[in-house]
């Protein structure tokens, strides 16, 4: 994870006030696009984590290298898209966890509700209740002096947007407007009045399916929200739950699994990847031999290798910021999966990720490979240029990518997140050429749709030569 830290009231203006001097330290994992949080209080040299992500190390590290004692961890509510690590943190220091009453946790825990604080020296950490996101969602008030000074809103505000209603998975179509109107509710009973010059720390950045316009800065200030984000508009309750519902994001299939996980508290981090079983790699065909036939092998080398030759039941899930992702959504929660890199290294790092989203217990066995009986067909690009009619042209985007521009005037769009069961809604007649907006998730689909297919039909990944199109 990359970090930042805000020497944040630490300067001699406000230091001679007889204020608190404190650091707030953030955390990014940039595959998810999740920010946790350090609030350290120099004076008493404690620290309350915030929406701390598996790995507790970067916790412990940074709270030796201060000299302090992790006292608390506030968790916002129940995560859909990362697996926290609060339950190991507060095992490993002894720190209370704080969440919502509503938030189902069945680990021990301080319920943290509107108006209950947490006191750091006169650093003061106020809860306010925000549900919107979810029932149980919180956002936490720092103040010190008397004076607010920073908003920690998990995924309630978000630089340039709001958190979307819909990612429970007993949400229906009436609990999710429930939840948006829910939301309009707290940002402007709870947020707006907060003054401008207020810090506002989201617990997600741009890239994050937590909403649909995130934006790119790492923090930002009331202010500047104010102005800037849409959800803050004046408009109608009804206007703003239209607006809001409308063309979010696809829900991976990791994410009421995420959920679950959260309320209960995730196994120790480094002992669960330690159990993932890295074997031998696969050189030649008689090294194949304690494959299972019937899982699938998410193979995450790069598609130009891949393609030369890989093995029967192959998904080619590049590693890349996405890889988390695509992984939570083309295997399902509870399936088991053999995972294959190019290196060891790549193994290792793969297994954190899988980690990441609590999937690595399901990983059967992992390992490198250099070797495969199948190819994937290079498209010649010229010929498909001409004769475009003589291909079954797949188009795995979203549906509001497909909504604002079709490339291609006769192709199936069947969402990746949706192509595993859809597959055989595809003609076979005719070579299939499988596209999206820059090509990665193309080299999911094409590879996706042989591994099930069996190599029937001949299958081209346009890669990103669709640019060429657009």
């Amino acid at each position: 994870m990359t970090s930042t830290t805000t020497s944040f009231l630490n300067n001699k203006d406000i230091c001679q006030q007889n204020n608190p001097c404190m650091q707030i330290k953030q955390w990014k994992d940039k595959p998810l696009a999740h920010f946790s949080y350090a609030v350290f209080s120099d004076e008493e040299h404690k620290i309350v984590v915030i929406d701390p992500a598996r790995d507790p190390q970067p916790y412990l590290d940074y709270a030796r290298e201060q000299g302090a004692t992790i006292i608390g961890i506030i968790e916002t509510h129940p995560h859909a898209d990362f697996i926290s690590g609060h339950l190991e943190l507060s095992q490993l220091t002894g720190a209370a966890i704080y969440t919502s009453g509503l938030a189902g946790a069945t680990y021990p825990h301080t319920g943290f509700e509107e108006g209950q604080q947490i006191h750091l020296s006169e650093i003061t950490l106020t809860a306010l209740n925000t549900p919107g996101h979810s029932p149980d969602s919180i956002s936490i008030v720092l103040e010190t002096g008397g004076k607010q000074h920073a908003l920690f809103s998990g995924d309630t505000l978000f630089v340039g947007d709001c958190g979307r209603p819909d990612l429970r998975e007993e949400e229906t179509d009436s609990s999710r407007i429930h939840l948006a109107t829910a939301m309009y509710q707290s940002l402007r009973n709870k947020l707006l009045p907060l003054a401008d010059e207020v810090l506002v720390y989201p617990a997600h950045g741009a890239g994050s399916l937590c909403g649909k316009a995130l934006g790119d800065a790492p923090s930002s200030t009331m202010g500047a929200e104010k102005k800037a984000n849409w959800s803050l508009q004046p408009m109608s309750e009804e206007e703003f739950v239209d607006s809001l519902l409308k063309d979010q994001p696809f829900v991976p299939a990791y994410f009421p699994f995420a959920v679950k996980l959260n309320q209960q508290g995730a196994p120790p981090f480094e002992k669960a990847i330690r159990a993932v079983k890295i074997l031998p790699g696969i050189n030649k065909q008689t090294d194949t031999s304690f494959l299972k036939q019937e899982l699938m092998i998410i193979d995450a080398r790069n598609e130009k290798i891949y393609k030369q030759g890989h093995l029967e039941n192959s998904v080619n899930i590049m590693e890349g910021l996405k890889f988390d992702t695509w992984l939570g959504s083309i295997v399902q929660p509870g399936e088991a999966f053999h995972l294959a890199g190019e290196s060891t290294e790549q193994i290792k790092e793969l297994v954190k990720r899988a980690a990441a989203i609590g999937y690595e217990e399901q990983i059967n066995a992992a390992f490198t490979v250099a070797f495969g009986e199948y190819t994937e067909p290079l498209l010649d690009l010229e010929s498909f240029k001409k004769n475009q009619a003589d291909f079954t042209i797949v188009d795995v985007r979203n549906e509001p990518e497909v909504t604002e521009k079709k490339i291609f005037a006769n192709s199936i769009s069947i969402p990746l997140h949706e192509l595993r069961w859809r597959v055989h809604e595809l003609p076979t007649d005719k070579p299939m050429v499988v596209h999206c907006a820059g090509g990665y998730r193309s080299a999911i689909g094409s590879s996706l749709i042989n591994s099930i297919l069996k190599y029937q039909v001949r299958v081209y990944d346009l890669g990103d030569s669709v640019k060429d199109f657009q």
